[in-house]
């Protein structure tokens, strides 16, 4: 089973090993609910934009990050649905191990997308707005954040419980 999956010894529950993939998967469709809440704004926005008429007063490099971040917001949609499919065709079929670690792997594929989705959206509106230079700047920056908090401060926690 995949490593973020497992039960550390001494957790304190005692639960059945499908209680304990039940609970896994509801944890992961909660996470889920709230990501797909943030790209489907993102989506509307992006599709927005593209139909107004100041749009087609933007640049090249403008456009190509449109392109790119309407891209990103898709994938991040297909990936973060994509468990929901999953469930539907292996219901019942005494997959929930195998549902567990692939929601799980669409949740972290989905978010990551999500980042690009939003970074690059960023990116565009503050290019649009106030230039180019302050826009790859703060952008730079906020990439910093995004990861220092979805990837760095997790996996320093879980090597300082391995540790």
């Amino acid at each position: 089973m995949a490593q973020d999956l497992q039960r550390p010894a001494g957790d304190g529950r005692d639960e059945s090993e499908g209680h304990r993939l039940d609970r896994n998967y509801g944890e992961l469709l909660q996470e889920l609910r709230v990501s797909e809440t943030g790209v489907q704004i993102l989506f509307a926005f992006l599709l927005s934009i593209a139909f107004q008429q100041r749009f087609a007063s933007i640049d090249e490099f403008q456009r190509t990050v449109y392109v790119i971040t309407l891209i990103c917001c898709v994938l991040s949609i297909a990936l973060l649905v994509a468990p929901v499919a999953f469930h539907r065709i292996v219901f019942r079929r005494g997959l929930k191990e195998e549902l567990v670690e692939s929601t799980s792997r669409f949740a972290i594929a989905g978010t990551s997308f999500l980042l690009l989705a939003v970074l690059n959206g960023v990116l565009l509106i503050l290019d649009y707005v106030v230039g180019r230079w302050f826009a790859v700047v703060t952008t730079g920056l906020l990439a910093l954040v995004f990861i220092g908090l979805w990837i760095v401060l997790p996996l320093g926690k879980l090597r300082a419980d391995e540790g």
